[in-house]
């Protein structure tokens, strides 16, 4: 089948030097593309800026804004199977970008942000999108609630969550612990390496895929 994957954090511009962004470091989406290359299907990864290697065999479109990746995805979504969106994409992003740098001159700086598009919540109505549909949840309280939650206002069918407040999993780590939200039921999968909880979740969406 073909997949589209989105991993890596978005960087919104401050002005031409500075950004606002996260601390996605994009190991679990890449870990996904290759795992799904492994198991014989046809990735494209769209990613923001990470500093990985792109696995082998995978199709990558690098950005670097919410908007950037918001048209990749727009463009490219309507000939897949299955889509996971595994990047911490900014919610949000400064109204006015100067055209130069922004000088130190007081105490304090207001900055008005404006919501940036939301890409997982426009396959199922704005893009159309009828293939398998996965979204990441990445909370720091009410993990499971937070996902289901998510997972019906989006109109996923699966939904990976992990809780990024504990130390050593999630943003920045080798490892995770996650959770599988489905419609009727979740499941917990034991904290592991990404690379090795990657091929686990590759063969749940398979079965999703699967379903008549």
């Amino acid at each position: 089948m073909k997949v589209l994957i989105t991993a890596g954090p978005t960087r919104e511009p401050i002005d031409p030097v500075r950004y606002l962004s996260n601390r996605s470091s994009g190991k679990m989406g890449y870990a996904l593309a290759a795992a799904f290359t492994e198991a014989g299907h046809q990735v494209l990864l769209i990613s923001g800026p990470t500093k990985l290697d792109i696995p082998d065999g995978v199709d990558l479109i690098p950005v670097e804004t919410a908007a950037d990746m918001f048209e990749a995805v727009e463009h490219h979504l309507g000939r897949m199977d299955t889509a996971v969106f595994a990047a911490a994409v900014a919610d949000y992003r400064p109204q006015e970008v100067p055209e130069h740098k922004i000088k130190k001159t007081g105490e304090t700086l207001t900055m008005e942000l404006i919501r940036n598009p939301d890409i997982l919540g426009s396959c199922r109505g704005r893009f159309g999108f009828h293939g398998v549909l996965v979204g990441f949840a990445a909370e720091t309280e009410n993990l499971e609630s937070n996902a289901r939650e998510k997972l019906t206002r989006k109109g996923c069918d699966l939904v990976i969550a992990n809780d990024v407040s504990q130390a050593g999993i999630g943003f920045d780590s080798d490892r995770n612990q996650i959770l599988l939200v489905h419609p009727d039921h979740t499941e917990s999968l034991p904290e592991d390496e990404k690379h090795h909880l990657a091929p686990r979740i590759v063969r749940e969406i398979e079965i999703l895929a699967a379903r008549p």
